[in-house]
């Protein structure tokens, strides 16, 4: 009897804390957005499974683009929250893709890990299809979660693209699931896995550029996240610290990623 209802209290125990690891905890899409500040916004719309996707390709006002960068925001609110992030970029010449996954924005649906991923290969397969970006080098762009979905996108298109860029992502869903729960890293370890994971998807991507823009500051993202995923990382890589909060590199240290971006 006793083993029996220990095994039933463990039960219940392991799906509330498994529940950090579960789609629902991690995307908090809103529809709400704020006005897009840039001159020139094309807007699209992509068809999914029962679902539309939506993105906005942000054109400068130059018209010689240097690179088309495919950006994939965090967690919470959709593409107009995370426009300071690719204002300065847009600003700086560069082509800029940003997409709202499935439930976010305009898009319609509810995201889970793997519909996320799905959503990324067809704008990207989508995107290759345009003359304005098949004509450049793409890179592609992780904020946060985003990054997760990024580094997996570049394993899986390794061949046409030019780089990557990850902004204060974590390592992996499962690690922190455990930053936010430590005293149940045993149970965790053992039974939340990840869909797919940055820091065993950076592993396959040798010989493409990649910047890592993590900071000590980060309360979000530990910066040993950042850490391990570098280290787990093939050549060539670039490692650039600054001092701000959670994915803030591009409002207190500008010039020095924009700079980077730049020589990717």
């Amino acid at each position: 009897m006793k083993t029996s209802v220990f095994f039933t209290l463990f039960l219940i125990l392991l799906s509330i804390f498994s529940k950090a690891q579960m789609d629902d905890k991690f995307y908090q899409p809103k529809k709400e957005m704020k006005p897009l500040e840039f001159k020139n916004i094309e807007n699209v719309s992509l068809p999914v499974i029962g679902d539309t996707i939506t993105a906005v390709v942000l054109k400068p006002e130059s018209k010689s683009i240097k690179k088309t960068i495919l950006f994939f925001h965090g967690t919470s609110g959709n593409i107009s929250t995370y426009q300071y992030i690719t204002k300065p970029l847009v600003e700086d010449g560069f082509q800029v893709v940003m997409v709202d996954v499935r439930g976010y924005g305009k898009s319609t649906g509810k995201p889970t890990h793997l519909n996320v991923a799905e959503d990324g290969q067809k704008m990207l397969d989508y995107l290759l299809t345009r003359q304005d970006v098949k004509n450049t080098k793409i890179y592609i762009y992780g904020a946060s979660l985003g990054a997760q979905i990024s580094t997996h996108l570049a394993k899986d298109n390794q061949s046409k693209i030019s780089g990557l860029i990850l902004d204060g992502g974590m390592s992996s869903f499962t690690d922190i699931a455990i930053k936010f729960k430590p005293e149940m890293k045993e149970v965790i370890e053992r039974y939340v896995v990840s869909p797919y994971s940055v820091k065993e998807d950076i592993k396959a991507l040798k010989g493409l550029p990649k910047l890592f823009l993590y900071s000590k500051s980060d309360s979000t993202v530990p910066f040993e996240h950042g850490q391990v995923i570098y280290n787990n990382a093939p050549e060539p890589k670039q490692f650039l610290e600054f001092s701000g909060e959670h994915i803030q590199a591009m409002v207190v240290d500008k010039d020095r990623v924009v700079k980077a971006i730049e020589q990717l």
